[in-house]
């Protein structure tokens, strides 16, 4: 029974990743489509080289808008990355010394969204942004975005400070160092995995996210996945695909980024 169980779980956690995967062997493909409509050339589909192209990158790479929104999310994600880490970092330290119930009270609203779905929790930020003046503009979108961010550095210092030993803290006290001192010297380098995992996943969110985008930006704030469902929306360009290409290759590399580190601060934990 045992066993039944464990491959039907394993075969759910496949069809599951099957569904998420699947699509991109459509959509990388697609981006190289040289015709200006979603479909397979034959000389595509015969894997002639001929029938590839680059034109739809050429076109991301000269238009003015899509530079102006690649500018827009790097720009917004820059500036939301260090604020999401500093206020993820120093909600999770703060939590690790509160008494158990509430902590795991403060901990759940912190994680809030996380769990609320998107489109909740950007109408509330708009209403809550409005009467404040800060839709249309790029302060708005950085604090929704960093809320939306933090948590995550919160889960990921979170966990990293797990196998922090406390006993570091008090013999650097006995030798006379102040706690600031301490901090910077003992707690900030043991947990400094955690941190630049969490500033990662800070990153993508940011750079990724479009829900919040959609309500807040004016045409000056627009980034790239709110072009890209302009795009979707208007025309219709196969540019959209090249842009998801890239959006793709980018987190993969920044998540496998963020697994290392982790999984290198895990090793080195087992190993004090």
């Amino acid at each position: 029974m045992n066993r039944l169980a464990r491959f039907a779980f394993y075969l759910l956690c496949g069809l599951i990743a099957a569904f998420l995967v699947l699509p991109l062997l459509v959509i990388v493909p697609l981006s190289f489509n040289p015709e200006p409509y979603f479909s397979f050339t034959p000389a595509m589909l015969q894997l002639d080289p001929a029938g590839w192209s680059l034109r739809w990158y050429r076109e991301i790479a000269e238009s003015a808008q899509w530079r102006l929104a690649l500018c827009n999310s790097l720009g917004i994600a820059a500036v939301v990355t260090p604020l999401a880490t500093l206020f993820g970092t120093m909600a999770a330290l703060g939590l690790r010394r509160l008494p158990t119930r509430p902590r795991k009270m403060l901990a759940v609203m912190i994680a809030s969204p996380l769990v609320v779905p998107v489109i909740l929790f950007a109408t509330g930020v708009y209403f809550f942004l409005a009467p404040l003046g800060l839709t249309q503009s790029f302060t708005g979108i950085i604090l929704a975005h960093t809320a939306l961010a933090a948590p995550y550095v919160v889960v990921t210092v979170g966990s990293t400070l797990t196998t922090f030993d406390e006993r570091l803290l008090r013999a650097a006290s006995i030798l006379g160092s102040p706690p600031l001192s301490a901090f910077f010297k003992v707690t900030l380098p043991l947990i400094a995995p955690g941190i630049a995992s969490g500033a990662l996943f800070a990153f993508v969110t940011s750079f990724d996210e479009a829900v919040i985008a959609l309500f807040l930006a004016g045409y000056d704030q627009r980034t790239i996945p709110l072009q890209m469902w302009s795009g979707v929306r208007d025309q219709l360009s196969p540019a959209v695909l090249a842009a998801a290409t890239l959006m793709v290759f980018l987190v993969t590399i920044v998540m496998l980024t963020a697994m290392l580190i982790s999984r290198s601060a895990r090793s080195a934990g087992a190993r004090r």
